[in-house]
């Protein structure tokens, strides 16, 4: 496990931890924004609507020339107006102006800072030069700065975000991201917490880090209690020894799972305009991933649908599973892709679950792993068929995750879903993921029910499975004895 490492001294010689360090971003006392604005859709108004709708609890000071109120809030009209001793600063200026507002806040005894300007060392010589001013502001004085060119970040357990896209409130959850990128902060993250049913604890976008980096924030995430596992996007390694040396022991206690953009020639193309990032040999960053013990994923999606199933239940404790499908074609496709693809077995189950299940089917039926379940439906209704077999493979010792295909629609059956919630309660050491067929209507409505209620739902049904691919590797990653 990581310990309280030291990480420098305070101005008494004591040892500063990991978690003191970066406190001031995910807990910070008061906040002020620099360039907030009174035009709705602008960032700084943005910015400031998230700090309201979020519920925060710390002291905000806006800052804009023009003075006045913004959305009912007093403004000072310059940064030397402020008081003292401001944990956090959210500067919104083009990149020429940050610079300057970055040294006038320091000068106000200001540590930490969110830069969210863009025009760096991702666009052009200037950039570069600008980017060269703030690393030398902070190491001239020992500010931590998250960017520039970020979209902020979240810390739903203090209430508090410095994204400027229109979040509304956070729910408070338990995983925890660290990205290159910015939309995890902002319409990736709106569609989390709309579409997908789970929320976060942490998010930070890195930006061009002039400062702060993704190992830094690793080993903080590591520290924290309210996160549960780790998402990361990133298209380079600031320091790739670093992170090996922190990752290698933070993947023996949680879960780090891992997309890397910019590994193909245009990717890296792509990465190099969006943060200046230069890519790495894709062999050397697989088998570097590897060895650290993280889990690589190749689908941005997976980012969330791992997440959410990660949510709310624990890691596979095997990669056996069972499904149940109401077609044949299905059962003989999602095995080939079990066995070809996604690492998964699909275990011969005990005599007496097959026949309990053999005992629902018409004598007509064979019944095996995975199971045909429409023949037993037909016969028993939707919600008997379904509970007794998934029920039946719940128990069952040979099986480690159970994932139903449930055909809904309004001539078939639509029964309360109830049951699949007993169900996942009842077995909490085991997997429970739902997917679906038949009429789409139906498919929403249940993904609304259950998802609240800790039963995670993927629309497409090889989804469960690559998250269950996925999952299984992170631990056995884990539980890796090297």
């Amino acid at each position: 496990m990581v310990r309280e490492r030291g990480y420098g001294e305070d101005k008494r010689g004591q040892v500063i931890t990991m978690k003191e360090n970066l406190s001031r971003f995910f807990e910070p006392n008061s906040v002020a924004v620099i360039g907030a604005s009174a035009t709705r859709g602008k960032p700084g108004q943005g910015v400031v609507r998230n700090i309201l709708d979020n519920g925060y609890g710390g002291k905000s000071y806006l800052v804009n020339p023009k003075g006045g109120k913004i959305l009912g809030m007093p403004v000072h009209s310059s940064i030397s107006n402020l008081p003292e001793g401001i944990d956090q600063a959210i500067i919104l200026l083009p990149a020429k102006l940050t610079v300057q507002a970055v040294r006038e806040c320091v000068a106000k005894g200001i540590k930490t800072f969110v830069l969210a300007a863009g025009g760096f060392s991702e666009v052009n010589r200037e950039g570069e030069k600008l980017q060269r001013e703030l690393i030398d502001i902070i190491a001239e004085t020992g500010i931590r700065v998250i960017g520039p060119n970020t979209s902020g970040h979240i810390s739903t357990p203090h209430n508090f975000t410095s994204s400027f896209y229109p979040l509304g409130k956070i729910p408070r959850g338990n995983i925890s991201y660290i990205n290159q990128t910015g939309n995890l902060a902002t319409h990736t993250m709106r569609y989390i917490t709309t579409g997908e049913n789970f929320s976060v604890a942490r998010v930070v976008g890195l930006g061009n880090r002039v400062d702060i980096d993704e190992s830094e924030v690793l080993e903080y995430y590591a520290e924290d209690s309210e996160t549960k596992a780790i998402f990361m996007y990133l298209e380079s390694f600031k320091n790739p020894r670093r992170f090996m040396k922190i990752a290698s022991e933070v993947t023996r206690f949680k879960p780090v799972i891992f997309l890397k953009g910019g590994s193909t020639t245009a990717g890296a193309q792509a990465a190099v305009a969006h943060t200046g990032a230069l890519a790495s040999d894709e062999r050397i960053v697989d088998g570097f991933l590897k060895q650290a013990g993280v889990t690589r994923i190749y689908k941005y999606s997976h980012l969330f649908l791992a997440a959410k199933a990660l949510s709310c239940m624990p890691l596979p404790k095997g990669n056996r599973v069972s499904f149940l499908a109401p077609s044949g074609a299905m059962l003989v496709v999602l095995s080939d892709l079990c066995r070809q693809r996604w690492g998964l077995e699909i275990p011969a189950i005990e005599e007496a679950t097959l026949q309990h299940l053999q005992e629902m089917s018409p004598p007509f039926i064979r019944i095996r792993n995975p199971v045909d379940i429409w023949p037993a439906v037909s016969i028993h209704g939707v919600e008997n068929g379904y509970r007794e077999a998934i029920e039946a493979l719940m128990k069952d010792p040979n099986v480690d995750a159970v994932v139903p295909i449930l055909m809904l629609a309004d001539e078939t059956g639509v029964p309360p879903l109830d049951f699949l919630v007993d169900l996942a309660h009842s077995y909490p050491e085991k997997l429970l993921y739902v997917t679906f067929s038949a009429e789409k209507k139906h498919m929403e409505t249940a993904k609304a029910f259950l998802e609240p209620r800790g039963v995670p739902t993927f629309p497409l049904i090889e989804e469960p499975f690559e998250v269950i691919s996925i999952l299984n590797r992170c631990r056995k990653a884990m539980e890796r004895s090297d």
